[in-house]
């Protein structure tokens, strides 16, 4: 079974993914791009002092939970 190739999105495009601008919640950690919409503490593309249609790889170092919590999202494309 051939696995279809995964989408590539730009800064600019992933910032457009934050919830307000389009439906999408969208962050990237890693270089990869997860989608949030289901998680109850995304709601309006905002968790705590976090933005989504941002990368967030930086800001992980400080959050009170492991890189583990992305294993739960969808992704939806790598971060180029």
């Amino acid at each position: 079974m051939l696995e279809t190739p995964i989408r590539e999105y730009t800064r600019a495009q992933l910032a457009l993914r934050n919830g307000n601008d389009r439906e999408e919640i969208w962050c990237a950690y890693r270089g990869y791009i997860y989608e949030l919409n289901k998680s109850r503490l995304w709601r309006n593309g905002k968790h705590y002092e976090h933005w989504a249609g941002q990368d967030l790889t930086d800001e992980m170092r400080d959050a009170p939970h492991t890189e583990t919590v992305f294993d739960k999202f969808t992704v939806v494309g790598r971060l180029v």
